[in-house]
């Protein structure tokens, strides 16, 4: 599983999974009145609350960080599994909300009559914990806050010898102007590894446009600066890329081997 594929929607999914199992050891109701004796149960001794709010919400967060994670993820039926994922945290946060109302599942336990007792801590915090999830779940891919890395590529550092490896964490390093490895000193954009093309200059950015160096949170296709629509290649998470032109919303970006294309989706990319 590459983490790097997983956004902040993700992260928020998590926490709030990892909220939900802590919830689940605590109190599923509260008696006003009652002696420190009284043993209160937790979420797991009811066996609605365990299977609709506790199981489901875990479910629903193990599905979408495997969906987000994996690079070709399983499907069910012919379906993706984020939306069975995003899915089961509705019905989750959905069923928590109707706990909360009616701890006892509408049975008196303690006799008397009267209103029962009310919804403990721990059935509070499951509430709060699966409203978030669903919350996340649902407006990960309409917020472009949420579809931001959860964790942002590392930031290459400069080689310490021009002759040498290229530098951990990605290709080439973004200074304006370096010795490339094989090529000639001063001529910045060149990839270190790379041979200047032959009899075919450079296309030449825009007037406002500068060379930076860029990491996608997402593996993203790389299409033909001549508009096919087969993709030449896949960018992925981790490592950068040089744009080198920027074409409306799109940017010419240079991959490790000099390979140059289109990428049409921009959102979320990190510069380096």
């Amino acid at each position: 599983m590459n983490i790097r594929s997983l956004t902040r929607g993700d992260g928020v999914v998590i926490g709030a999974a990892v909220l939900l199992f802590i919830a689940s050891f605590l109190d599923l109701y509260s008696i006003e009145g009652a002696s420190d004796s009284v043993d209160i149960p937790s979420l797991w001794a009811s066996g609605p609350v365990l299977l609709s709010v506790v199981l489901a919400g875990l479910i629903a967060a193990a599905l979408i960080v495997v969906a987000r994670g994996l690079p070709q993820a399983p499907k069910v039926a012919g379906l993706d599994l984020a939306p069975f994922g995003v899915a089961f945290a509705v019905f989750a946060a959905w069923s928590a909300l109707g706990n909360v109302f009616d701890p006892a599942g509408g049975v008196d336990y303690f006799g008397g009559g009267g209103d029962g007792p009310d919804a403990g801590i721990g059935l509070i915090l499951a509430l709060v914990a699966t409203l978030v999830m669903a919350a996340a779940a649902v407006a990960t891919p309409l917020v472009p806050a949420l579809k931001g890395a959860l964790v942002p590529a590392a930031r290459p550092a400069a080689p310490q010898q021009p002759y040498g490896a290229q530098p951990p964490g990605g290709y080439g390093y973004p200074g304006a102007q370096q010795a490339s490895f094989g090529g000639q000193p001063g001529q910045p954009g060149q990839p270190y590894g790379g041979q200047p093309q032959q009899g075919q200059p450079a296309a030449a950015p825009a007037p406002d446009f500068s060379p930076f160096w860029f990491a996608v949170p997402v593996p993203r296709p790389l299409f033909p600066e001549d508009g096919s629509p087969t993709p030449i290649a896949e960018l992925a998470p981790g490592t950068w890329y040089l744009a080198v032109e920027q074409r409306g919303q799109a940017l010419v970006a240079q991959t490790q081997d000099g390979r140059r294309g289109v990428l049409q989706d921009t959102s979320g990319i990190q510069r380096g």
